[in-house]
């Protein structure tokens, strides 16, 4: 049987490498610890965040030798023109200390639509060409048609936000038509946020209105006997669209609790009655403008 974890990818996002020192563990060895836990656990993916210069190669000296990972990494957006673009993935790549990488992605559909989005995709598939990268793709958000744009450009790769939460892209077949046109398909943004893990009386006020079904999925994990990682994780890992899940963790703590929970038999629970329909609480845009 396929363990859980071959699906489950870390992003290195909160990783914190960019951080002033402070009194706690020094963010260099959490984040080498984090490493080693994802590495040992056989976890093959690791996206790496837009990082200062400075920590990218910290990362690369705390990665594990041999790197076990596949990598993915994100070009800058393309409005200073492709060279700049293609000249940051090449430095970035030299500054985390690899020749190539597994995958490398268009900031956002809204870049590939711009007027240099075009230069830039053609860009990406000469860095394809040239070995830099095995895939190349895009990341996406639920209202950019992930469909159509996969039929103007035919990416290798579409990030997606997918969750307990946020189904949309499932319930409309979205992430099923990706994947029947051969595209990877990775789920990001799997918990929305913290947004699950929020007391309902502790939401944003702009996500006050849907306090209520917050609420309801809680208790119905609950009462399926679970707790809400375990069932984010096993609703996302249990979607056979995806080839990949994302986490983003912050301490070497919180990437054991995930591997524990990824591990745990998946929960039995109605996972339709715990979708959302609020726009804004599904929209990580509204998140940031709060």
């Amino acid at each position: 049987m396929t363990s859980p974890l071959s699906k489950l990818g870390l992003g290195s996002g909160q990783f914190g490498l960019d951080q002033q020192p402070g009194r706690g563990r020094p963010r260099d060895q959490e984040a080498r610890e984090i490493l080693a836990i994802a590495a040992r656990s056989g976890l093959p993916v690791l996206e790496v965040g837009r990082h200062p210069a400075a920590a990218e190669i910290t990362l690369g000296q705390v990665l594990p030798k041999p790197q076990p990972f596949k990598l993915t990494v994100t070009t800058v957006r393309p409005d200073r023109g492709a060279d700049l673009a293609e000249a940051e993935v090449r430095a970035q790549l030299k500054r985390l200390g690899v020749q190539s990488v597994d995958a490398i992605l268009a900031p956002s559909a809204t870049d590939l639509f711009s007027h240099h989005g075009p230069e830039l995709w053609d860009r990406l598939k000469k860095l394809r060409d040239e070995g830099l990268t095995k895939k190349i793709g895009v990341s996406v958000y639920a209202s950019d048609d992930p469909v159509g744009l996969a039929k103007r450009f035919k990416p290798d790769l579409v990030q997606a936000p997918a969750s307990l939460l946020d189904q949309r892209l499932l319930i409309d077949g979205t992430l099923s038509q990706l994947a029947g046109m051969g595209i990877e398909v990775q789920l990001r943004s799997l918990f929305l946020n913290g947004l699950l893990f929020l007391p309902p009386d502790r939401a944003p006020n702009h996500l006050k209105a849907a306090a209520g079904r917050i609420s309801r999925a809680r208790r119905l994990i609950a009462e399926g006997r679970s707790d809400p990682l375990q069932a984010a994780l096993g609703f996302a890992l249990s979607r056979p669209e995806a080839s990949c899940v994302l986490v983003a963790v912050a301490s070497a703590a919180e990437m054991s609790a995930v591997i524990a929970a990824a591990m745990s038999p998946p929960p039995d629970l109605d996972w339709d009655e715990m979708a959302l329909d609020d726009p804004d609480a599904l929209d990580p845009r509204a998140w940031a403008a709060a």
